[in-house]
Formats: structure tokens, C-alpha cells, sequence
């Protein structure tokens, strides 16, 4: 691997878990506007993106544990189950161009929900929300390695308290990224590169963990959405016509 190349891992680790610190969700959409241009293939770009979401979460729900409320996400994980092993069989099948075209689609999309929409709809902690939004999280779990934004819009309408969200966020993150890195390797997405490129990563999540955690408070959490959703918007346009 080239230097040029660790050191841009490092600095997308770091940014990344910074956001996903700070939102509690985000690393998966910021890592994988990135590791697509970095890794050999867009498969193992999932499969590394998928490692480092779950040391991060693992990290931070170590410390929110106490917080986690586990009957509002076993419906949402096990619909998340079915829908991802679909989604990475098709990926396993797919160009690589098609899959950035549909990642950049999608981004485009989510950031203009979250950016219109996102506080106008009432979702309730019932089967068919779960169904439709685990659904959708494991799809895009699947495709793109970036299953957070339709569990969020879940977790954020259901958990009364912001530390009840980040706890099943992350507990969500850290189960659904064990569950999809089986997947992975059995389907040979997991390589020497892989490896690798997390061992560049490292280091930046454990900087990113602690900054975000530092400025959690300080930084009004809305406009940091903000620039992330605007960040997503250009990002989706980076895929599709890039």
C-alpha cells in the first residue's frame, strides 16, 4: 500500500468517527464517499467500513451501556438481517460503477430528507415502522455499507432521552457490523488489503472518539448535521458523475 494512500485512511478514520461521535451516527455515509476511490474494490471498501464501524461503536457504547433499552431494537435488527444477506449477494454480482452511481443516488436522497423532512413525520416504536426502516437500513447495510441513516430516523423518533438513542444506535452498529463481517468473508470480501488498510485506520478512530467527545458539547449539534447532509449532497454527486 501506498504512503499517500495509509495517510488518507487515517485522516477518513478520524473525520468519520469524529461525526459519528458527535451524531451518533454518519461514520459509515462520510467513510464510504471515500474508500471506494482508496481500496482495490467496492466490496472490500464495505468490508473495511463495516470493521471500523463496529470498533467505533463498540467503543462509545462501553460507555453509554447503562443507557440501552433493548426492546425497541430487536424488531428492527432482525428485519435488518434478511434485507442485508440480500443486498451484499447482490453486490457480490454487481460492477463496481453501477454500485457508486446508486451510492450517490441514495446520498443525495437522504440528505435532502433529513435536511426538509426529517422533524415532519411522527414514527412510532411499532411493526410496520420497523419493518419498512429495517428494511431499508439493511439494504443500504448491504449495498453500500452504510446501514445508520434509516435506523437513526427509527432510534432518534422512539428514545426519549439523547443518551437512550446513542446507546441503541451503537448497539445497533456494533451487532448489524458483526453480523454483516461473517457475511462478508464468507463471500470473499474480507482480503490481505483489508487488514491492512484497518490497521491505518486505527489510530484515527481512537483521535476522532476522543475529539468528538471533547466538543460534543460545545458545538451546536444542528448545524453540524448541517454540513454534514450538505457534505452528502456533494459527495453523491462526486459518485454519480465522478
Amino acid at each position: 500500500m501506498e504512503f499517500s494512500v495509509g495517510i488518507l485512511l487515517l485522516f477518513a478514520s478520524l473525520l468519520g468517527s469524529f461525526i459519528q461521535r458527535v451524531c451518533g451516527f454518519g461514520f459509515g455515509i462520510f467513510i464510504m464517499t471515500i474508500l471506494p476511490y482508496l481500496m482495490p474494490s467496492y466490496p472490500e471498501a464495505t468490508a473495511l467500513s463495516g470493521f471500523l464501524s463496529l470498533i467505533q461503536s463498540s467503543i462509545v457504547l462501553i460507555s453509554v451501556r447503562k443507557h440501552l433499552f433493548w426492546k425497541h431494537l430487536i424488531g428492527i435488527l432482525l428485519v435488518f438481517c434478511i434485507f442485508s444477506v440480500i443486498a451484499i449477494k447482490f453486490v457480490s454480482q454487481s460492477e463496481d460503477h453501477t454500485l457508486k452511481i446508486l451510492l450517490g443516488v441514495i446520498l443525495i436522497l437522504l440528505s435532502l430528507y433529513f435536511l426538509l423532512f426529517s422533524g415532519k413525520i411522527n414514527i412510532k416504536p411499532n411493526a410496520s415502522w420497523q419493518f419498512l426502516l429495517g428494511g431499508l437500513s439493511g439494504t443500504m447495510g448491504g449495498l453500500f455499507g452504510m446501514h445508520g441513516p434509516a435506523a437513526v430516523i427509527y432510534f432518534l423518533s422512539v428514545e426519549k432521552t439523547k443518551e437512550a438513542y446513542l446507546a441503541i444506535a451503537q448497539a445497533y452498529f456494533v451487532l448489524t457490523n458483526v453480523y454483516m463481517s461473517i457475511f462478508r468473508a464468507n463471500c470473499g470480501f474480507v482480503t490481505s488489503t483489508v487488514f491492512i488498510s484497518l490497521l491505518c485506520c486505527l489510530p484515527g478512530i481512537f483521535i476522532g472518539i476522543k475529539i468528538g467527545k471533547c466538543v460534543f458539547d460545545k458545538i451546536p449539534q444542528n448545524t453540524l448535521k448541517k454540513i454534514i447532509y450538505f457534505y452528502m449532497i456533494f459527495a453523491g454527486l462526486v459518485s454519480i458523475f465522478g
